[in-house]
């Protein structure tokens, strides 16, 4: 068991998170933007400065869906999300964050521009 309460989630932890939420789901789609699943590390870069480890949920054209532990405040953020060759950064305003099962945090919030693409 991983003791430090800023990891960053599992793959496991996002699949119970889910699963745990999924029967609350009536099946309306209230959203813009066709959401795909995304489930990979991420970081979350606070205006003060401060990296939160983080898992991706989803993604959408227009915003991000994030599982971290610990509360995130809404805001502009940076997200940074890398691949094999590539690091991605983009900025996020971030609108919402709410607790959910094992102590974790679910937010999300919307693309403002992006912001660098290193390789």
């Amino acid at each position: 068991m991983n003791l430090d309460p800023w990891s960053r989630p599992t793959r496991h932890d996002l699949e119970q998170v889910l699963a745990a939420i999924e029967h609350d789901d009536d099946g309306v789609n209230l959203r813009e933007a066709e959401r795909l699943e995304l489930s990979v590390p991420a970081e979350i870069v606070t205006s003060r400065g401060n990296t939160i480890a983080a898992m991706t949920r989803e993604i959408s054209r227009t915003g991000i869906g994030l599982l971290h532990r610990g509360s995130v405040s809404s805001g502009e953020v940076t997200i940074r999300m890398a691949s094999e060759t590539r690091q991605f950064e983009y900025r996020v305003l971030l609108e919402w964050c709410t607790p959910c099962s094992n102590g974790m945090f679910m937010s999300g919030g919307r693309f403002l521009r992006k912001s660098a693409v290193a390789g």
